[in-house]
Order: structure tokens, then C-alpha cells, then sequence
């Protein structure tokens, strides 16, 4: 669907990240790991961009977590590191077909921004009833907050600015509805990948959005 969203709330959630919630337009419909894109008009000039649920659902708001790099970072990312409530911006979505169905145990392996899918699914997976475990790679981590409740809630939560293959091969068990998400940049993407092969998981059953 295509829609105008209302921002809510805007907060700082680590360094050089921002998570940004968006009132939920009446009939959108998304679940964690799907992606929406963004579109603004900045100085006569329309931009565009994706990006991936950080919410457990959207049942009255939506959130995305935004990395802003101030060395790479171009109009339409200062614009939305400056947005407050009441700003808008035009929606598409949702997108994407890797998100989480319900499964009874999810397995996330997020880089970088890839926390943001992380926590949303994490989240909802233990509202619902299941189980979590993820392993988060940055040397600057965002929703520590987040992740920590996580973990205090029964989650398994690793974060490391190192390689993630022994962690991977301590939270994969193999059961029956095991399901193994990986969300990240390219780099990220294959590392965590071939670390699923060497501990013995399935990477053509992976659910992986690449953010390229």
C-alpha cells in the first residue's frame, strides 16, 4: 500500500542510530522482517529508501531503525535523523518475503543495521510463545536496551565485534522449527552463511534480506 505516516516518536538508540515509529495507516498489515520504503521531497528533489521493521508488529505503530554515518550519509538520511513527532513522509510496502511466520524458535543473525529486523523478531517470537537466539555483530551496538530485556526475558543474546562462527554453532539445536533469519551488508551476509554450513544448519532454508 502507498500512505502518508505520521512519525510518533524519534529517539537516539546508539551511536550514530536513530529508531523512528511511524502511526500505523489503517489497513497496513507487516510483520517483523518485512521491509517499507521511505520517500521525502528534499529541497525540490524526491528520495527514497529501504528499510526494515525494528517493531514486534504494527498493530497501532510501525518503527524502523535508521543508521546515520555522518562521513557517507546524504540529504535524506540527515533528513530523517531530524524528524520529531508530527513530520511525515510518504510509505510503500511492505516488502520482502524473509520475515518471521509464526515460527517456534527463531534463530537471528544480524550485522550492523541488522539489529533493527533483530529485535523485532525476537521480540514477537517470545510474545508468541517461542524461542529466540541472536547473534549480533558490530564493534558499536544499538538497541542494548532492547536486546537486554531480551535476554532477561529467556532469550539468548550474544553481541560480539568479532567472528561469529563459534557462537553460531552454540545456538543452533536442529530442531524440527528451527528457523535461521540473517540480516545484513553483503560481507555479513556471507560470513554468517558459511558459518550455518560449518555448524551444520541448512543455508538454502535461511531466510536472508542482504541490505547489499
Amino acid at each position: 500500500m502507498d500512505a502518508t505516516v505520521t512519525v510518533t516518536h524519534a529517539e537516539d538508540v546508539g551511536p550514530q542510530t536513530v529508531a523512528i515509529s511511524f502511526e500505523t495507516p489503517s489497513g497496513f498489515a507487516a510483520d517483523p522482517g518485512q521491509f517499507v520504503k521511505l520517500t521525502a521531497e528534499i529541497d525540490g528533489e524526491s528520495y527514497s529508501r529501504f528499510y526494515t521493521l525494528s517493531s514486534p508488529d504494527v498493530e497501532d505503530t510501525f518503527e524502523v531503525t535508521i543508521g546515520i554515518d555522518p562521513d557517507e550519509s546524504g540529504p535524506f538520511s540527515e533528513h530523517l535523523a531530524a524528524l520529531s513527532a508530527g513530520d511525515t513522509l510518504e510509505m510503500s510496502g511492505p516488502f520482502g518475503s524473509d520475515y518471521y511466520e509464526g515460527e517456534s524458535r527463531v534463530v537471528v543473525l544480524a550485522g550492523g543495521p541488522g539489529v533493527g529486523p533483530a529485535v523485532g523478531i525476537g521480540e514477537r517470537a517470545l510474545a508468541d510463545g517461542g524461542s529466540v537466539a541472536i547473534v549480533y555483530q558490530d564493534d558499536n551496538p544499538a538497541h542494548e536496551k532492547r536486546l537486554s530485556a531480551l535476554r532477561e526475558a529467556g532469550g539468548s543474546v550474544t553481541i560480539t565485534d568479532s567472528e561469529i562462527a563459534g557462537s553460531v554453532a552454540e545456538v543452533l539445536t536442529g530442531q524440527k522449527d528451527e528457523q535461521l533469519f540473517v540480516y545484513g551488508f553483503g560481507t555479513f551476509v556471507e560470513k554468517a552463511t558459511a558459518a550455518i554450513e560449518a555448524a551444520g544448519g541448512d543455508p538454502e532454508n535461511t531466510k536472508v534480506e542482504n541490505f547489499g
